[in-house]
């Protein structure tokens, strides 16, 4: 796998990114890969490259740019509860931040360099995220139904709130298919019903599940949170669903 560090132009400034893609002169599928509230580090990265593996190229800004270039915070080696409630005062402020009219500018950003890379080939692309970035790769999918083709959300955070651009509000400006794979207590179930209903009353493809015994954050191998069989199904949903959607050239 290639990886190489980017910057990606926005409305308000330049945002720090690196992408994973194969080897040699091909050109592959594009996939926006939204990090989780930690950020841009090491096992991120190796994500993207495992991704960018299976013939994809795989594009992960630094969404709190606007803040600095990553890593804006010392990250410990692996991240258990200590550490996330040292950590946490200092992340959840950037995004609280990070506010929906911020999103939707940097999402056309990113969709547009992401799409015109020499490497990527034509067509749609997904949008993939973690914890908070699934819920921004729904609204990236939303205001760009005719470019985003494929949805993937990991431990969501926030996709059912009482707020008026709710995610799960977003779903009849979908056009893509989607998986979301949810930890255990991450939401009620009641919310977790409204969500499914409103992802089928918008007629889409779409999968929406527990992943049994997974704690929120469970993709991620340097935290306490990780747990190597919901990494496993994340893999066993995502491949196919990227398979299904995105055309090769």
């Amino acid at each position: 796998m290639f990886t190489k560090a980017l910057t990606i132009p926005t409305p308000d400034g330049e945002a720090d990114a690196f992408a994973a893609f194969p080897d040699g002169d091909g050109r592959h599928p594009g996939v926006l890969l939204y990090m989780d509230i930690i950020g841009i580090r090491p096992v991120l990265e190796e994500m993207a490259r495992e991704l960018a593996g299976h013939g994809y190229y795989v594009l992960v800004p630094n969404l709190f740019y606007r803040h600095g270039p990553a890593p804006l915070v010392e990250l410990p080696a692996h991240i258990d509860a200590e550490s996330r409630a040292a950590l946490f005062p200092r992340l959840v402020p950037m995004l609280k931040e990070h506010t929906t009219d911020r999103a939707l500018r940097d999402a056309d950003a990113y969709v547009d360099f992401l799409t015109t890379r020499p490497e990527v080939s034509p067509g749609p692309v997904a949008a993939i995220g973690y914890c908070m970035g699934a819920a921004l790769a729904m609204r990236t999918a939303a205001a760009h139904p005719g470019r985003v083709a494929a949805v993937a959300g990991f431990h969501p955070g926030k996709l059912v709130t009482d707020a008026p651009d709710s995610p799960h509000l977003l779903a009849p400006d979908l056009a893509a298919e989607v998986h979301l794979g949810h930890a255990e207590h991450d939401m009620t179930p009641e919310a977790l019903d409204e969500l499914d209903r409103a992802l089928g009353a918008a007629g889409l493809r779409y999968t929406s599940e527990v992943y049994p015994g997974a704690a929120h954050g469970f993709t991620m191998a340097d935290t306490s949170a990780f747990s190597a069989a919901a990494l496993r199904r994340h893999w066993d949903r995502l491949l196919p669903l990227l398979a299904r959607t995105l055309p090769r050239p």
